[in-house]
């Protein structure tokens, strides 16, 4: 994908004493006395706004918190508590400017933090008037923010529509090299895991992907509809049986490509769902009326993890079991193991997937983790996303 890269900009001199305006991933949670409880994102965030400082740029960076009420100002919306944790992070003190739309006052070397912007009008419909308005804050617009990518809004899609010049920061530009890497030009053979509890949800995904990789894990209740598409019978689990046709075109298709969809030999089933429920390993041919499937069998898992070691490339969405409850949680494990012993490129993303990539401590054993959940979600759908689009857009002039 063709896009002007922030780093390329610095490196050849055209970010000094520029006004730069950075689009960053500032959505954190707070505690009811406002205090971040998890700074991942603006930790994230640090090095373009690092870079641009160091540049000599005059900078101003925003983001999203929550979802405010355009035009509507409420204290548990603002900032404030990022900026202090920013200027910890940067080592400068960090100042919050409100009302900023018609014009900011910050000099070259200098950065602001511009209060959270889906309090201005017009920024969730993208409004061309307000985008307008942002363009011409800045010399250089940077986007930055990868889990708003999928969004387009003022400050994500209609600033680079028609600022000067629209480029995408370390954060966004990593992010479509990974993506690149994993489904545009892949090392085969390309792995998909695509677990959770729907496969409603995932349906778009499971589709698209099919259509492009040499094998397709399913995993969770996921997993269980393809169970019954297979002629299983899957007790009292979670399943959607209005999708077993779905779950049958993806078999189908896969099989007509000589790929597969690997279904479970053997399962893990409790009588209820619950942390202390007693586990017990069955053939999945051998679910009883009144079992639920909470995990995929170490025979499945074993069989999986050697596909997983060989592959070139691995994409990651969601956890196979409930890996939450100690007793469920070995596929999924097993799963998180193959992946950090293979050599393949791995990417990973998803709230539950992160949670368990944390849990079995593989972090710095995966290729990527992607930070965005929807924006992950809709690239694994096949779908363009909207920053890509704009950006690739400019990039061509």
């Amino acid at each position: 994908m063709n896009i002007i890269r922030f780093e390329d900009l610095v490196a050849q001199g055209q970010a000094a004493g520029k006004r730069v305006f950075i689009r960053a991933d500032l959505n954190v949670p707070l505690d009811d006395a406002g205090n971040i409880t998890e700074d991942t994102r603006v930790r994230a965030s640090v090095p373009a706004i690092e870079l641009a400082l160091k540049a000599g740029a005059a900078v101003m960076v925003t983001s999203h918190l929550g979802r405010p009420t355009e035009g509507e100002f409420k204290p548990e919306d603002s900032l404030a508590p990022v900026a202090k944790r920013l200027g910890e992070l940067l080592g400068r003190e960090v100042k919050l400017v409100s009302n900023w739309v018609d014009g900011v006052d910050v000099a070259p070397g200098q950065v602001v933090l511009l209060e959270n912007c889906r309090l201005n009008k017009g920024e969730k419909k993208n409004s061309e008037e307000l985008a307008k308005k942002l363009a011409a804050l800045c010399d250089i617009f940077v986007h930055d923010a990868f889990g708003t990518a999928h969004r387009a809004e003022a400050t994500t899609y209609g600033i680079a529509q028609f600022a000067k010049v629209a480029s995408a920061g370390p954060l966004l530009a990593a992010e479509i090299d990974a993506i690149s890497k994993a489904l545009e030009a892949p090392k085969r053979p390309l792995i998909a895991i695509v677990a959770g509890s729907k496969v409603s949800t995932k349906l778009t995904i499971l589709e698209s992907l099919s259509k492009n990789v040499d094998g397709l894990i399913v995993g969770g209740g996921i997993a269980n509809t393809f169970m019954l598409a297979a002629g299983l019978k899957i007790g009292k689990s979670l399943a959607e049986a209005d999708l077993v046709g779905a779950a049958k075109t993806v078999i189908e298709g896969m099989k007509a490509r000589g790929a597969a969809v690997p279904i479970p030999e053997d399962v893990v089933v409790a009588k209820t769902f619950a942390a202390d429920a007693p586990a017990t390993v069955k053939a999945a041919t051998d679910v009883a009326d009144d079992d639920m499937i909470l995990d995929i069998g170490p025979k499945t898992a074993a069989k999986l993890a050697a596909q997983l070691k060989s592959a070139g490339t691995v994409v990651w969405n969601g956890p196979v079991g409930v890996f939450e409850f100690e007793a469920f949680e070995q596929g999924t494990k097993a799963i998180a193991q193959a992946i950090a012993e293979s050599s393949a490129f791995s990417i990973a993303g998803g709230g539950d997937t992160l949670a368990a990539i944390a849990k079995y401590g593989i972090e710095d054993k995966v290729g990527y983790i992607s930070t965005g959940g929807g924006a992950f979600l809709e690239v694994l759908e096949g779908k363009t996303l909207p920053a890509f689009e704009i950006l690739s857009k400019r990039a061509a002039g």
